[in-house]
């Protein structure tokens, strides 16, 4: 290899390096599984939705993902990583809804289903591609020639024969049932897209007059204007103030209208009153009450949240306003007893954010607890992992108290249910292929049911749907179950507990082996990042500005499994000078390198000290790194790295180097220069499941390298000699080193100044460690004389620093000016007294204490402790001057 071609630019610059290396990457074919020693490694990417951009919950997910992916890779296993799309029904509608709005003045409607689709298709391939592009921008090395996207024909068969095959074991049901609805999506949502938030509200009292006019029972309700369809007055069969009213008929306020007083035990004796109204098609605990009782479910409210003719004067009123205009009838008629105000948690579209309507309507529902049993039992028998293993537990208890799941959704985009209903015969056909006539009378006068699935239907699927399944395809042999899934630990019931059901069912395996869930990303002061809040990051500005890999190092070094992880551009920086770090290392190795240089054989025999240091410490690494990449740990695998190249590699054992590189021994400069290359290039291949832009690129300049680093083995620490004595010496030479340049950082004692140096060692063993590394400490120290002894006193008039098994003392006459020195010590000394003293006064304050936030609080205790640690080290440093 030419010199020109080992050299390295002076700045490392990741526009110019990072778009050219992917491309080398993806079209050299090194994304796709290839054999391997150690067998198979899978892992399915949770499908983006096509709904535009990534956010940096993305990017730490496919961050996560490809360190596994390309840890794998090197460590031998055929590793496959699937990428894909999601079509995100609702979400991706609801956009294509609002720029038909905005651009035309036009619903959806206006068009017509079959041009809408047309429409909604057009716009997925506008931003599809988009995402995947900044996925690869990501340094995703997925196998892209395997990309899959949710509506795909293979993946829309598969959710037909899953529905059929569901439908054809009774575990598909059509039925009456009370579903969530959003009456500004118009659809019905399942439990886990609403959410709860607490809210304040208002409990109202209201009067129900007896029809034979002997009394009145009060009903406590935060939601009067659904008195129109209540059915029945609920009372539970054990409380004695009550027991006389049961079997009797109550006159419905406002509504002209009689209904039964019932007993059932779902009443709650000490909420409210302890009298229910019953509202069968507005309440999902009513629904049940209703069908306990054989009453009608009557509906007061329509899709869009308005009340019904069956409210009368109120018809037409929304929800809202018709709450008002009938607490204001109620209170005018005599009807409201009081109100009184309620907290209450109130449950919105996850999507839109709108109230939920519990909606009596006719849905299609999935039978869960015989699916979710199976699930729990293949869990519980160690079929699957979490990591953290806390949310086995959170798993289960979702599948054990699951209800049925409603999968049809009032929209036009997503996979159309496959039923069709005959007008000839009233019967339901489901198949699947599309039908032109009944299966059960033979009439062509048959039409498909106009809703969709819901989009985690489709999704439930993704392992093997991906995989080619329901045909018997080589990768569904070769790579399913699949090895890992990486997701966020807020879409555990949303998606894991879906895919682990569908998975057992269809194919008698759980689809994955092990779970690593991820936190979320929260912004510096620790709130969730969103839009409406402005503090929300796109992760293609942090690229723009720093680079992948800076984004992927900030992420990954950050990250501890199942918690969530603060953003901050500090961090990032952080990480940008990390990079920067190790290239300007990489440049400091190959201007030192001949042409043609081809390392020696590393002999333990042979080798310095710092040489022997380095490599048992590189080795060290490389079995920590390995082990916590192995438990998917990959924020400590992160930090082994980081702290090895940083500070053991970079700033001591290069600058150690240097005495050789610089020496007058060619053969001890070649042996240096063989250990340089070695560690650098077990760094790389460390780091590049994190940083693989940068690894990448210094590896294509490193001499006697071949193919990329992409395709490298992973480093194996038995390659290399051990030598934990060597550690240990060099650990008390660094120890010595860094105190002595502590103390000529402080008292700003000119590097160019030789310095006595006096080291008392605790014993005659520290002693002889000592006396190995006093040359080394004399050069970097650049001591004027190098004392070791056991049991030396102290000096007097000197700087002391305690460092593990002896003290350093360094004698200041003739180095500084004694009296200016004390002068200043006293000086800060009494600025430290006064905010110690300060501070305590303030701690003493139990106003202050009790009122102010706790974090406040334990700031100014830390504050405290800070004060007091360094106001000690000046007396002592006062009291070793004036000794």
């Amino acid at each position: 290899m030419h010199m020109s071609e080992r050299t390295l630019s002076t700045v490392y610059d990741p526009k110019s390096v990072e778009s050219r290396i992917y491309e080398v990457w993806e079209r050299g074919g090194h994304f796709a599984p290839r054999q391997g020693t150690r067998g198979t490694f899978s892992i399915v990417m949770p499908p983006p939705n096509v709904t535009g951009v990534l956010h940096l919950g993305h990017a730490l997910d496919t961050t996560l993902q490809d360190i596994a992916t390309r840890f794998r890779r090197m460590q031998g296993y055929e590793t496959l990583w699937v990428p894909g799309t999601d079509h995100a029904g609702i979400a991706t509608q609801a956009r294509v809804e609002q720029a038909l709005r905005e651009q035309e003045g036009k619903s959806r409607y206006d068009l017509g289903r079959e041009a809408f689709v047309e429409r909604v298709w057009a716009w997925k391939e506008q931003y599809g591609g988009t995402i995947t592009s900044q996925i690869r921008s990501l340094g995703a090395s997925c196998d892209w020639s395997r990309e899959r996207f949710t509506m795909d024909p293979g993946l829309s068969r598969a959710v037909r024969e899953v529905f059929v095959r569901l439908y054809e074991e009774g575990l598909i049901y059509r039925g009456n049932r009370i579903i969530n609805w959003c009456p500004r999506c118009r659809t019905a949502l399942s439990d886990i897209e609403v959410e709860h938030i607490e809210e304040p509200g208002v409990l109202y009292h209201v009067r129900y007059p007896l029809e034979d006019g002997s009394g009145h029972l009060v009903i406590a309700t935060t939601r009067p204007e659904t008195m129109f369809a209540d059915v029945a007055v609920a009372v539970h069969p054990d409380d004695e103030r009550y027991a006389s009213f049961v079997g009797k008929t109550i006159r419905l306020p406002l509504a002209n209208r009689s209904i039964p007083v019932i007993a059932d035990s779902y009443v709650e004796r000490d909420f409210g009153t302890g009298c229910l109204k019953i509202t069968p098609a507005h309440d999902p605990n009513d629904f049940e009450v209703g069908e306990r009782h054989g009453l009608p479910a009557l509906v007061c409210l329509d899709q869009d949240g308005r009340l019904t003719d069956l409210a009368g004067r109120f018809a037409g009123l929304s929800r809202e306003e018709a709450r008002e205009r009938v607490v204001e009838a109620l209170r005018e008629e005599g009807y409201l007893v009081q109100d009184e105000p309620l907290d209450h948690a109130v449950g919105h579209c996850e999507r839109c954010g709108t109230v939920v309507e519990p909606y009596l309507s006719e849905q299609w529902f999935v039978r869960m607890e015989p699916l979710a049993r199976d699930a729990f039992e293949r869990a519980r028998r160690g079929e699957l992992r979490f990591l953290p293993d806390r949310f086995m537990k959170v798993f289960e208890q979702w599948l054990t108290n699951v209800r049925d799941w409603c999968i049809s959704r009032q929209l036009w985009w997503g996979h159309r249910i496959p039923a069709w209903y005959c007008a000839s015969c009233g019967q339901v056909s489901v198949s699947r292929d599309d039908l032109d006539h009944c299966l059960h009378c033979g009439s062509a006068d048959v039409s498909q049911d106009e809703d969709v699935l819901d989009t985690w239907f489709s999704s439930a699927l993704w392992p093997f749907s991906t995989m080619g399944w329901p045909e018997h395809t080589p990768d569904l042999a070769r790579f399913y179950p699949t090895s890992l899934l990486v997701t966020g630990y807020d879409i555990l019931f949303f998606w894991v507990a879906r895919m682990a059901f569908m998975g057992v069912h269809f194919t008698g395996q759980m689809p994955f082996q092990t779970v690593l869930l991820h936190g979320l990303l929260r912004d510096a002061k620790g709130q969730k990042m969103s839009k409406s809040k402005g503090n929300g990051i796109d992760p293609m500005d942090v690229i723009d500005k720093y680079g992948a890999d800076a984004l992927r190092f900030m992420l990954a070094s950050n990250t501890v499994l199942g918690n969530d992880l603060r953003f901050s551009w500090e961090k990032v920086e952080g990480a940008r000078n990390f990079l920067n770090k190790l290239w300007n290392a990489a440049r400091f190795v190959l201007m030192n390198l001949e042409d043609g240089f081809s390392p020696l054989p590393l002999d333990a025999q042979s080798l310095d000290l710092a040489d022997r240091f380095i490599l048992h410490r590189l080795a060290d690494t490389i079995r920590r790194v390995t082990s916590a990449l192995e438990a998917y740990d990959v924020g400590e695998a992160a930090r082994a790295v980081y702290e090895f190249t940083w500070d053991e590699f970079c700033d001591w054992y290069i600058e150690f180097a240097k005495i050789n590189l610089y020496g007058d021994s060619a053969d001890k400069k070649r042996q240096t220069q063989s250990v340089l290359i070695t560690v650098l290039s077990r760094v790389l291949m460390l780091l590049h499941p994190y940083i693989p832009f940068i690894t990448e690129e210094i590896w294509q300049a490193l001499p006697n390298t071949t193919g990329r680093l992409i395709d490298a083995a992973w480093p194996e620490a038995a390659d290399l000699p051990q030598d934990q004595a060597a550690v240990e010496q060099m650990r008390v030479a660094m120890d010595v080193i860094r105190a002595v340049r502590n103390v000529r950082s402080e008292l700003q004692i000119p590097p160019k100044t030789s310095v006595p140096i006096v080291i008392a060692c605790d014993s005659e063993r520290v002693r002889g460690v000592v006396d190995q590394v006093t040359e080394m400490i004399s050069r970097f120290c650049n001591a004027e004389r190098v004392e070791v002894g056991a049991g030396i006193d102290a000096p007097k008039q000197a700087a002391v620093q305690v460092v593990t098994g002896a003290k350093i003392y360094i004698p200041l006459a003739g180095l500084i000016d004694m009296d200016a020195e004390l002068e200043r010590l006293k000086k800060e000394a009494g600025r430290l007294k006064g905010e110690v003293e300060r501070l305590e006064k303030k701690l003493a304050n139990e106003n202050f204490v009790q009122r102010a936030p706790q974090e406040v609080v334990a700031q100014e205790r830390e504050k405290l402790a800070d004060y007091r640690a360094k106001l000690l080290t000046v007396e002592e440093r006062m009291a070793s001057l004036e000794g």
